[in-house]
């Protein structure tokens, strides 16, 4: 397939619609990138040898119009001289001159369009490239957000297993029982002395608040 073929190929492509279609999106577009990128290299490889054919032709077109003026300069001074032989064969070598300018102009021309074509295709190349990686990038991003996902899917569903629930419920029986163990460490211990001794003196400040009590409604009486 020649260079233009393929180009031509590439630019018309519809990446959507043929990863639409792909089995594998991820990597069909990974391959088209790289062919793209190939074809790309080539393309600017050969842009860059038409450039420079370009050149030289120019250079020699340019070379063979002076040749052709300067000859026709010298049929002038001939024929001023009186020398008509002379300018006769002045004016053949410019004739020859501008008939080999004539030649590479046409060449110039056809070479000058050859390398334009070659810009606007590296330049929609380029264009081409640049919207299969952002499509890649947003193939990536979507792949990512949908293995995480269905790992989330996953441990809902572990979470939801019976076997699940019951280890929670075994966990929470044990804390109950914890709690329980913890209440019962100072159920039914014997006070220490100083809290008997505390127990007494509230039982005594209890007492003379009694009598108090009764000894002013036994005068209130």
């Amino acid at each position: 397939m020649g260079i233009f073929t393929r180009v031509r190929d590439i630019i018309s492509a519809n990446i959507n619609s043929m990863l639409d279609k792909a089995e594998d999106p991820e990597k069909l577009v990974k391959l088209m990138i790289r062919e793209m990128e190939d074809t790309l290299v080539e393309i600017k490889a050969s842009c860059a040898g038409a450039m420079a054919a370009k050149k030289k032709i120019q250079r020699e077109l340019e070379q063979a119009t002076d040749n052709a003026n300067a000859w026709e300069q010298k049929a002038e001074l001939a024929i001023e001289k009186g020398r008509e032989d002379l300018a006769r064969e002045a004016l053949v070598e410019k004739k020859r001159h501008s008939e080999r300018a004539d030649t590479l102009d046409g060449e110039f021309k056809q070479c000058a369009g050859i390398v334009a074509q070659y810009q606007g295709d590296i330049a929609q190349l380029e264009e081409k490239v640049g919207a299969a990686r952002e499509k890649q990038r947003m193939l990536l991003q979507r792949h990512t957000r949908a293995q995480t996902k269905a790992r989330a899917q996953s441990d809902i569903r572990k979470m939801d297993t019976a076997n699940v629930m019951q280890r929670f419920d075994g966990f929470e029986e044990k804390i109950e029982r914890m709690e329980t163990d913890a209440d019962l460490v100072n159920y039914g211990r014997k006070p220490d002395l100083e809290e008997q001794f505390r127990r007494l003196q509230g039982d005594e400040d209890i007492d003379k608040e009694l009598e108090a009590l009764k000894a002013k409604k036994g005068g209130s009486g």
